[in-house]
């Protein structure tokens, strides 16, 4: 089975530890499921003018422990839903991890990204060999890479999508 490389680049806007899902996205919000309308609020918990700084294609790069709180899917719907590409952090709540993968956001750990890379910093994302590099300073990072599966689920666009395509080729 051949699987889809995901190569990502963006401009990086880093954030603390314990970034949780009500600073991703406030309970205020939590009346939708709109992806699209929950981003238009994204990390107004950490600064209501950050949803303006945030473009298509931008990579959040947090410290610790990113995603804790709830474990509704609310918070990877909205980083999804403002186009950010990508969220690198040292580390994340389990149930973030799996809501991120279940809804095709791309999202690493690597604590040395964390440490190495600026904020406003251009940087590409290979998720296939797991390799996060600088592109202003060359600097590369080292993370554990996607196993295919994973990477089968984030590029099909999450989980429903990825068990659709499987259920449609069994069809065929």
């Amino acid at each position: 089975m051949s699987v889809e490389r995901i190569e990502i680049v963006g401009r990086v806007h880093k954030l603390g530890d314990h970034v949780n899902t009500d600073l991703i996205i406030p309970a205020t919000y939590l009346v939708t499921s709109d992806p699209i309308e929950l981003g238009e609020h994204l990390l107004e918990g950490l600064d209501p003018d950050y949803p303006k700084r945030i473009h298509e294609g931008d990579i959040l790069l947090a410290g610790v422990n990113f995603g804790s709180g709830s474990s509704r899917e609310h918070a990877a719907l909205a980083i999804k839903g403002k186009g950010v590409s990508c969220v690198i952090a040292s580390s994340f709540a389990r149930i973030f991890f799996r809501n991120a993968i279940n809804t095709g956001l791309p999202i690493i750990e690597c604590p040395e990204a964390y440490e190495g890379i600026s904020d406003g910093a251009l940087i590409s994302v290979d998720l296939e060999k797991g390799i996060i590099r600088n592109t202003e300073t060359g600097e590369t990072f080292r993370a554990q890479p996607y196993p295919d599966f994973m990477r089968e689920i984030v590029s099909s666009g999450g989980l429903v999508e990825f068990v659709r395509k499987r259920i449609e080729k069994q069809m065929d």
